[in-house]
């Protein structure tokens, strides 16, 4: 059987998938301001990935990307509640959170949230889980 030329769909992906990327970046760095954030940059971040695993197969992209999602989720949900408990350290509310500014060589003044670091736990257990359900689901035969 002859294999199926799908020359224009992967040269559309891997451009797709690019900026699917930055979009997930943008939402997660806007998010701690605005809409957005760890959950719907997780979930845009995962849609590339899925977005992959369709054009390509599972087993290539396992290839490219050799995570096991699961510890992925497991890492992202252990940084959420260590954010949540370090408050605690300090005698406030469980994820209360505290922000100040410092100055970067090159962005100037520049606000540190460790709201920044539940989200980052956020996204990761949003990408781990959802990428191995989808896993999970695309390995039945």
């Amino acid at each position: 059987m002859k294999e199926p030329n799908d020359v224009i769909l992967r040269s559309v992906t891997k451009v797709a998938v690019v900026i699917i990327f930055t979009f997930a970046i943008n939402l997660f760095i806007s998010g701690h301001h605005y809409p957005g954030g760890g959950f719907i940059g997780g979930l845009t971040f995962s849609s590339a990935v899925i977005l992959l695993f369709l054009t390509f197969d599972i087993e290539t992209v396992r290839k490219n990307i050799p995570l096991d999602f699961k510890v992925v989720a497991a890492i992202g949900v252990l940084i959420a509640v260590f954010t949540g408990v370090g408050a605690m350290v300090f005698d406030v509310p469980f994820l209360t959170q505290t922000f100040d500014y410092i100055e970067l060589p090159i962005f100037g003044k520049t606000e540190l949230a460790t709201a920044v670091l539940f989200d980052v736990g956020v996204a990761l257990a949003v990408i781990g889980t959802s990428l191995t359900i989808i896993m999970s689901i695309g390995d039945d035969r």
